[in-house]
């Protein structure tokens, strides 16, 4: 059985919490740079950018902070991030500045 991308189970997880979803969205931020994000979900006042990294390799720091910065330059919630694994660094930072991780085990216990 062939398992799930981590974009379907996201798409799946936040549906079953009651998000409007938008997929493959590209917003140019205040400062004039594109950012393309997987999905955009909405819930009553909040817009929150999703990013996915359905990688075999630790996800790191560099990308949590590029993604909280694009975030802050469309003006969006703060950012959620999919991935299989997070480095120790991006966990720290991402808890600092409550950015949500998602790993795969996370979409599914959760579901």
């Amino acid at each position: 059985m062939k398992q799930k991308t981590l974009l379907n189970l996201g798409i799946e997880y936040f549906q079953q919490r009651g998000y409007y979803i938008e997929h493959d969205i590209t917003l140019e931020g205040f400062s004039g740079l594109v950012y393309i994000f997987d999905l955009l979900i909405k819930k009553g006042q909040e817009t929150h950018p999703v990013l996915i990294k359905d990688w075999k390799r630790t996800v790191g720091v560099n990308m949590i902070i590029n993604a909280d910065k694009a975030s802050e330059n469309t003006h969006l919630s703060r950012p959620i991030i999919i991935s299989n694994k997070f480095s120790d660094h991006a966990k720290s930072y991402s808890n600092k500045r409550r950015i949500t991780l998602l790993t795969r085990e996370d979409l599914q216990i959760k579901q």
